[in-house]
């Protein structure tokens, strides 16, 4: 018996209702058809079970969650580091690998690393994000809207605007 349960809910190989059975006669049923006796739903009062073939079940589940897995969109953070006092030239060469990143409908983190004495100018890592964000303001928004300041790095991920695709 599963777990002392001595009645179940059938239904047989061609998916048709057989109703309420004692378990011992559900079991002989899939003996005869040798096939396997599978619980569906055993939160059901009484549970449901199926005559089938479990190997050819768990194929099924198998290739149903990868379909599933085929169809879902997988986020890529891609990252594109600054320098708080970065070149003209550097700078667009930088904007345009985030704009090819957010058109290309990954996320982008945009980092500013201090060195020494520039940590008492965060302000300069600060405007370089600010312009990098009114650059790339219809490709993409920032997640948050103040940047993660963590020691010596100053992030903020910036998100593709769904119409840009």
């Amino acid at each position: 018996m599963i777990r002392g349960i001595p009645e179940v809910r059938l239904i047989d190989h061609e998916g048709k209702q057989v109703g309420v059975v004692p378990l011992a006669q559900a079991q002989e049923m899939a003996r005869v058809k040798t096939l396997d006796l599978v619980e569906i739903s055993p939160s059901a009062n009484p549970p449901v079970c199926k005559i089938m073939d479990y190997g050819k079940y768990v194929f099924q589940q198998k290739k149903k969650q990868s379909e599933a897995k085929k169809k879902q969109k997988v986020i890529v953070v891609k990252e594109v580091q600054f320098r708080p006092r970065i070149d003209e030239h550097d700078f667009d060469f930088k904007k345009n690998h985030v704009l090819r990143f957010l058109q290309h409908g990954d996320k982008v983190k945009a980092s500013i690393r201090f060195r020494g004495r520039e940590m008492t100018h965060m302000e300069l890592g600060r405007a370089v994000l600010d312009r990098l964000l009114t650059e790339v303001k219809e490709f993409g928004a920032p997640e948050s809207p103040h940047p993660d300041v963590q020691g010596n790095r100053m992030t903020m991920v910036i998100a593709p605007i769904k119409a840009a695709h």
